[in-house]
């Protein structure tokens, strides 16, 4: 009998596969992060860190939930069904998922309008974000808010104005601590946000008050198209809190901004007042949908940065080295979550838009008058509850 190169091929990759498949997983693993740089702290966030199987699968999908419902709105805002303002989050997936890792239950979160990702990591469903991107009535806000303005329960939402959430993120760690809820605020904004004043507003009141505020810069390099190094003086972010302790952290290692985030929770927690973090990421598309992103940047920039510092693609690799899962169990979930957002994506084209009379549903919690203004001063719009409100 004469056995062919390729059964001999197909009996080895069977062999390796069973082999993989039978051997016993990891059930947690030990990494070391890039250094943290401090700025007024005399100790930070430990380097080696410990994640188990469990909370590493975690990560991992929703990092790639994030990346996906991000895939899909691009490609609906390309065939015109989403329209209007639509600002992607594609390479910072690490930032928001090592963050929201750091959570407890009275933790809340405030930031400017790159918030697909956050909405869903708060509890929206990948049709609830894409549903209100395209503007139906199975959004998260029944369509009403669209790209920039989502929100859920402990997620004050995207805020339009630039740098605007900050004091309001301030506001709501204020909240919290009259309230004695012993939650902290996360207030996120950018680089080119920075260099607002009422940043600096709202590191002056929160320190004065000792309010737990962690103030996160994610720097993504670009302020819309300006470079950080155009538009600031000082781009060491985390140490533009002045007398606010800071933290540098490779946004790009979601593991890394897991700890940090644990450490800024337990700083404004023992009644230190604010915390400043920086999260230095990286942001695959433009600004927005209406910035192709490659007038003041390279494509070979781009592209250096999804070969080598990938925040999804490098944890990857870190799972499969440690062996907290297999190559096919990451190609199943990877599978799955592809199937969920295209389902979503169907239902978001198909589903119905609100009625008009539906305008004036659930703009206040408590409302004291039974109508509000419309489009025009003499037309009115009767309020409804067509939803609870986020406690």
């Amino acid at each position: 009998m004469i056995t062919t190169k390729a059964a001999i091929h197909n009996a080895l990759k069977k062999l390796t596969s069973t082999s993989w498949s039978c051997r016993t997983l990891a059930t947690d693993a030990t990494f070391e992060t890039k250094p943290f740089k401090l700025h007024k702290l005399e100790s930070g966030p430990s380097t080696t860190v410990n994640v188990t199987k469990t909370d590493a699968i975690s990560y991992y999908k929703q990092m790639q939930y994030i990346r996906r419902i991000e895939t899909a709105a691009g490609n609906l805002y390309k065939e015109k069904i989403i329209r209007g303002f639509c600002h992607l989050y594609s390479g910072q997936e690490a930032c928001a998922v090592g963050m929201k890792s750091a959570f407890r239950e009275q933790d809340s979160i405030i930031s400017a309008y790159r918030v697909h990702g956050w909405t869903y990591l708060m509890g929206a469903s990948p049709l609830e974000v894409l549903a209100e991107l395209t503007g139906r009535a199975s959004g998260i806000v029944r369509g009403k808010g669209g790209s920039m303005h989502m929100y859920c329960k402990n997620f004050y939402g995207g805020n339009g104005i630039v740098g605007a959430q900050v004091p309001l993120g301030a506001g709501v760690a204020l909240a919290a601590k009259y309230l004695g809820t012993g939650g902290v605020c996360f207030a996120l904004y950018g680089d080119g946000a920075s260099n607002q004043g009422q940043v600096f507003e709202a590191y002056n009141m929160a320190k004065l008050w000792n309010l737990p505020c962690v103030f996160v810069c994610e720097n993504n390099g670009y302020a819309m198209g300006t470079s950080s190094e155009r538009s600031a003086s000082n781009t060491a972010y985390y140490t533009r809190g002045d007398y606010i302790p800071g933290i540098w952290v490779d946004g790009m290692d979601v593991l890394a901004v897991n700890a940090a985030s644990k450490f800024a929770v337990d700083y404004c927690t023992n009644g230190n007042g604010p915390i400043v973090l920086e999260t230095v990421t990286y942001r695959y598309s433009g600004h927005s949908m209406s910035d192709p992103g490659t007038s003041y940047r390279t494509r070979a920039e781009i592209q250096a940065v999804r070969m080598t510092r990938d925040p999804i693609t490098s944890f990857k690799e870190k799972i499969l080295s440690t062996n907290l899962a297999t190559v096919d169990d990451l190609k199943k979930i990877d599978s799955e979550i592809k199937s969920e957002i295209d389902q979503a994506v169907s239902k978001a084209k198909e589903d119905v838009e609100i009625s008009v009379e539906e305008l004036g549903g659930d703009i206040y919690s408590k409302p004291i008058e039974s109508e509000h203004r419309g489009v025009t001063p003499w037309q009115k719009v009767k309020h409804l509850r067509v939803g609870s409100p986020f406690k």
